[in-house]
């Protein structure tokens, strides 16, 4: 019986990483929660952006930890002490025996505004040395209407292999056959805490949970919310009116290039037609050199998927607030007759 061949670490852990299952469920402690809202509310509405740290289990990522970056500017010095910050504070981290192993970022979002080409681009630098990560997008201003606005999202593995060659045509985009909507993917969030922790927050709860201050759930004041909506889904619709301009220009020039090639080959097939009555040799019925057959670069899509995928986001907030507006009418109505 021959022996085995004794297969590498490194063989060992890419054929380990291959079988990965997939990302289903981001589970986060319930402090890392806080620590993320925290932070957020202080500097609104300026935007913030932290790290998250945790394990990646199985289908499962945890995160355990997290701590808030700098504010930086655009200086490259300030830049560098930013990424040396990180750097020490993970080390600190890994001394006091804490999980330091970087599973993603988070970051604050004003109106849900987070689909942009810095977001994506984020996640591909953080793809080259991480597997799988995630961004936790918390918007303190939709938070404001009681809801608890946390989501994880993660680039779909067909976009970021496009992204890569960085060809968003449209015969590129059908063959793959990826639309707005397979851009970002959202995993769902499970909040974890630990037994002494849920024990205590079981103590502090009061014996009649009803109170007055409970009426204030019932503000009908959400009109603020939905005009800052509005009027940021108005320049949406106005960016994605300058996208399909531009498209519209290069279909324009695109038709007037192939009226142009036409009328060249009809000349130059005449041309040879003449030349073999006269017993020349044709001369070739395609010129590289020639202006009309410079190939005309075709727009790139991704900018509109983008602006589209932030007008579905925009158009959602305002019928979840608009449905939860018509349903505290219908209940205050109902309390005043009674």
């Amino acid at each position: 019986m021959a022996n085995a061949v004794p297969r590498s670490f490194l063989q060992v852990a890419a054929k380990e990483e291959e079988a990965a299952p997939p990302l289903r469920v981001v589970q986060i402690e319930g402090l890392v929660i806080l620590k993320i809202i925290k932070h957020c509310k202080e500097f609104s509405p300026a935007l913030v952006t932290g790290q998250l740290l945790g394990l990646d289990v199985g289908s499962v990522l945890e995160v355990t930890n997290c701590f808030p970056f700098p504010v930086r500017e655009e200086d490259e010095e300030i830049e560098a002490e930013g990424a040396n910050y990180q750097l020490e504070m993970m080390r600190c981290l890994r001394e006091v025996n804490v999980d330091n192993n970087t599973v993603g970022w988070y970051q604050s979002t004003l109106f849900g505004s987070f689909q942009t080409v810095e977001l994506i681009e984020t996640f591909m630098n953080y793809q080259e040395n991480i597997k799988r990560c995630v961004c936790i997008i918390y918007d303190p201003s939709r938070s404001n209407q009681g809801v608890l606005a946390l989501k994880a999202l993660k680039l779909s593995d067909s976009f970021m292999e496009l992204y890569r060659s960085n060809n968003f045509t449209g015969e590129k985009l059908r063959e793959k056959n990826l639309s707005w909507v397979d851009i970002f993917e959202e995993i769902p969030i499970k909040v974890s805490n630990s037994a002494l922790i849920s024990a205590f927050m079981t103590e502090l709860e009061p014996d009649t949970p009803v109170t007055q201050c409970d009426y204030e759930r019932l503000q009908l004041s959400t009109n603020p919310y939905l005009e800052r909506n509005v009027e940021f889904l108005i320049e949406c619709m106005d960016d994605l009116s300058m996208e399909q301009q531009k498209f519209q220009f290069y279909y324009r020039n695109l038709s007037r290039q192939q009226a142009q090639q036409q009328a060249w080959l009809q000349k130059r097939r005449s041309d040879n037609m003449a030349r073999k009555a006269a017993g020349e040799e044709p001369l070739p019925e395609e010129d590289p050199s020639n202006p009309a057959f410079k190939p005309i670069p075709e727009p790139s899509r991704l900018d509109s998927f983008l602006i589209t995928n932030q007008i579905a986001n925009y158009c959602n907030q305002i019928n979840g607030v608009a449905g939860q507006s018509f349903s505290r009418l219908y209940l205050m109505k109902a309390l005043q007759e009674n």
